[in-house]
């Protein structure tokens, strides 16, 4: 299964979001406006109110912010298999996608390089994306896919892939990774913990960590797809 694929050229990612502002009380009235007719559309019951939903805002790109982008690629060294992760991160949102798109730029621009994620297509990529052009930041080639058509977009998807086929089943990493037999991932925190951790803990090393985790789960869960043996400890180096 995907055996085809050249590893060394794959990106693997992951990004953390979180909500513009720090609660709903922080929303200037123009923007409370905008998320009060959002909060009509994903509300699900009578009790759900803009303000109750508000910790939802990170997951929609109009409304929340990346604080962390953590990448992944292999490499051989001295005939080793390497995994290397790098994050980029912090408060300054333009300035960690503008260190991002010169990695793309500079390292990951060719034909054959392609992005992998876990749900990516559906929430990092196009996140990512969308933030950039929010920013006025040019978008690398690798995220640029105006005028593409499906098939034309190289992005591989860790989830999809598991779907073969069934657009019904969505399937977390975490559960992925205990089905294989790979470290969990969400052994401090999870998805739904980084606003409290970001915002009132204000302790980002520690969802960059998180991120990271997630990164090297990926590339674990392809290569078990694939029916090759995990990556060891020794070999994955944070840079």
């Amino acid at each position: 299964m995907y055996n085809s694929l050249q590893l060394e050229n794959i990106l693997f990612l992951d990004i953390e979001t979180v909500p513009a502002f720090p609660t709903y009380s922080d929303v200037p009235d123009e923007w409370k406006k905008l998320w009060d007719r959002k909060a009509i559309v994903i509300g699900k019951s009578e009790d759900d109110t803009p303000e109750s939903l508000y910790n939802r805002a990170g997951i929609y790109a109009e409304f929340g912010k990346i604080i962390c982008i953590s990448v992944g690629y292999l490499k051989r060294v001295e005939g080793k298999e390497q995994f290397r992760i790098k994050s980029f991160y912090g408060d300054d949102e333009k300035t960690l996608l503008i260190n991002f798109g010169e990695l793309l730029n500079k390292h990951f621009s060719r034909p054959e390089h392609r992005l992998c994620g876990h749900n990516a297509k559906e929430f990092d990529f196009p996140w990512i994306a969308r933030r950039m052009v929010i920013h006025g930041i040019n978008l690398p080639a690798l995220l640029d896919t105006s005028g593409k058509k499906p098939w034309e977009t190289t992005h591989l998807d860790t989830m999809e892939m598991w779907k073969f086929g069934d657009y019904k089943n969505h399937t977390s990493l975490n559960l992925l990774a205990a089905l294989f037999g790979i470290p969990t991932p969400k052994d401090d925190i999870d998805g739904s913990q980084v606003h409290k951790v970001y915002y009132e803990e204000k302790n980002l090393e520690r969802i960059v960590t998180y991120c990271q985790k997630d990164v090297l789960t990926v590339v674990q869960l392809l290569k078990k797809y694939r029916g090759e043996n995990l990556i060891s400890d020794d070999s994955v180096v944070i840079q």
